[in-house]
């Protein structure tokens, strides 16, 4: 008998190991918060959001829907999604959300359902990504998460083609905690990882031009290259008035007195 509760109580510490998503509480929005209700189509045009505030927003299948938020030192941000489908499908699609750091990096999830697949008779499919820690400092050769502004993209990686171009409702949440706590790595980023968006500087004024240096006067300037089709043209022209001259010269008949 208490060779079967080891075995059992075994199991359950086993399965709690390899659960960890179990343990984090789905996020929520926010008191008040107001609901979004667009979103971008592209890193450049990202809607900006922030943790607890919902989204809600029509789009078609084959859509690449992004969004971004700010994250800090110490906390976990858990991204849940969900997409519904109003039209019958004629099969199965396979849906992702990747996200990606200040530096255009995808950072891994520790949990949930990142590319589900949904069958035909499916009438919406969820979706989350749950993230490491964000850390104050990193060496620059890792890919651990940093302060700084992330992004969302949530897409169709797999469909059958009739169902490309379907209306879809989609709902996004970020949720952020603390319950990393407060990090022992001693050192702190210098500023958090945002893209630069504004490359380049402008000029104030119209650059001035270098000055030219005088060159020589040559008399051959004028003449034309070997290779030109001037030459070529004299040379056949010669020929030809040539040939003519010598042409008349074979034929010409004497006179007779």
């Amino acid at each position: 008998m208490r060779t079967l509760i080891r075995a059992a109580a075994a199991t359950t510490a086993v399965g709690l190991a390899l659960t960890p998503a179990a343990a984090l509480a789905a996020p929520s929005p926010s008191p008040g918060a107001t609901t979004v209700t667009k979103a971008g189509t592209s890193f450049l045009t990202a809607t900006t959001v922030t943790a607890g505030q919902p989204v809600q927003v029509g789009a078609s299948t084959g859509d690449h829907l992004y969004w971004s938020f700010r994250a800090d030192a110490g906390q976990v941000h858990e991204i849940t999604a969900t997409v519904t489908f109003p039209k019958r499908r004629t099969g199965a699609s396979t849906w992702t959300v990747d996200v990606f750091d200040g530096l255009r990096r995808r950072q891994a999830c520790t949990a949930g359902a990142q590319t589900p697949t949904a069958d035909a008779a499916a009438t919406s499919v969820a979706l989350g990504c749950t993230l490491r820690r964000v850390r104050p400092w990193a060496e620059p050769w890792s890919g651990d998460p940093l302060p700084g502004t992330y992004y969302v993209r949530l897409s169709v990686t797999d469909l059958p083609e009739p169902d490309l171009g379907l209306p879809v409702e989609v709902e996004m949440l970020v949720g952020a905690t603390d319950e990393g706590g407060a990090s022992g790595d001693d050192g702190e980023l210098a500023a958090p990882l945002v893209p630069n968006t504004r490359a380049g500087t402008v000029l104030a004024a119209e650059p001035t031009p270098e000055p030219v240096a005088e060159e020589e006067t040559d008399l051959t300037g004028w003449l034309p290259d070997a290779g030109s089709r001037w030459v070529w043209t004299g040379v056949g022209g010669v020929l030809a008035a040539v040939a003519g001259v010598v042409g008349f010269a074979l034929t010409r008949r004497p006179r007779r007195g």
